[in-house]
């Protein structure tokens, strides 16, 4: 059977992150994408201008027709801006038993500013993690879900990790590439406290928006494909990587561009 792969986020319009970059990323990575939309945004290279949450109970509609129809093997979450989605969407999970979850805690813009108020910061920590297979936060998220200052080292960033382990997941996948040096350093921290060190070279160019939405749903693709969980981490972070080479290939837009999601397979200069 076709492997099926769901993502519940936000839109982006402009293209390059939230559910856009999530289904190019399934397709690319041989996965049928479906999707349930909880937030519209107005959005391009340059940033966000406005944002449209979805109605609840509209939120509940997506999930029933994709979970009463298709066989869905992975979920990846990507931003839930309030408390009540965030419930909503975990005890929809919960009463599907839904599997191979990635939660993909967007909470912190790269600059560092909150993106979501307290309650749903609770409510992502008690409603969803439990339910995760493995939680990706960057540095910055970390820090925000720990109430510890951004990790310098990979000391600290282990040590941010296995606090977030016990929120519940199963695994945490500390990312390193906000961080310095030349090479970006992930940490994947199980809940039986083993730590798996992963390494890619650090590569120059602005065009990475929705970095963090392609690795998680890649993540997720290669779970709904029958990856085991450290296999399925490797291979996207690979294809992230190959993504990021390729993004100066694309002319988009004025500001920080996408990745290339499909540098496998478009023809370029």
């Amino acid at each position: 059977m076709t492997p099926v792969a769901l993502t519940v986020a936000g839109s982006d319009s402009g293209g390059g992150a939230g559910i856009q970059a999530d289904l190019k990323t399934f397709a690319a990575n041989e996965v049928f994408g479906t999707s349930v939309i909880t937030a519209l945004t107005a959005q391009n290279t340059q940033g966000v201008s406005a944002i449209h949450d979805v109605p609840l109970v509209f939120i509940a509609a997506q999930m029933e027709a994709i979970f009463s129809d298709f066989d869905v093997g992975a979920v990846k979450i990507g931003m839930l801006s309030r408390a009540e989605t965030i419930r909503l969407i975990a005890s929809e999970l919960r009463r599907r038993g839904a599997k191979h979850i990635v939660l993909d805690p967007v909470m912190v813009a790269t600059s560092g500013d909150r993106l979501l108020q307290d309650d749903a910061v609770a409510a992502l920590r008690t409603e969803l993690m439990p339910l995760a297979e493995i939680v990706t936060p960057n540095l910055h998220e970390a820090a925000a879900l720990t109430g510890k200052p951004l990790a310098r080292d990979e000391r600290e960033m282990e040590a941010q990790a296995r606090d977030i382990v016990a929120f519940g997941p199963r695994a945490v996948l500390i990312k390193g590439g906000h961080g310095m040096g030349e090479e970006a350093v992930d940490l994947l921290v199980g809940s039986d406290g083993a730590v798996t060190r992963m390494t890619a070279k650090r590569i120059a160019t602005k065009n990475t928006h929705g970095t963090g939405c392609t690795l998680s749903s890649a993540i997720a693709a290669n779970l709904a494909k029958g990856m085991d969980l450290a296999a399925a981490v490797r291979a996207a972070k690979d294809y992230v990587t190959h993504a990021i080479e390729h993004a100066d290939n694309l002319e988009i837009g004025h500001g920080h561009g996408p990745l290339n999601h499909f540098y496998k397979y478009w023809s370029t200069p």
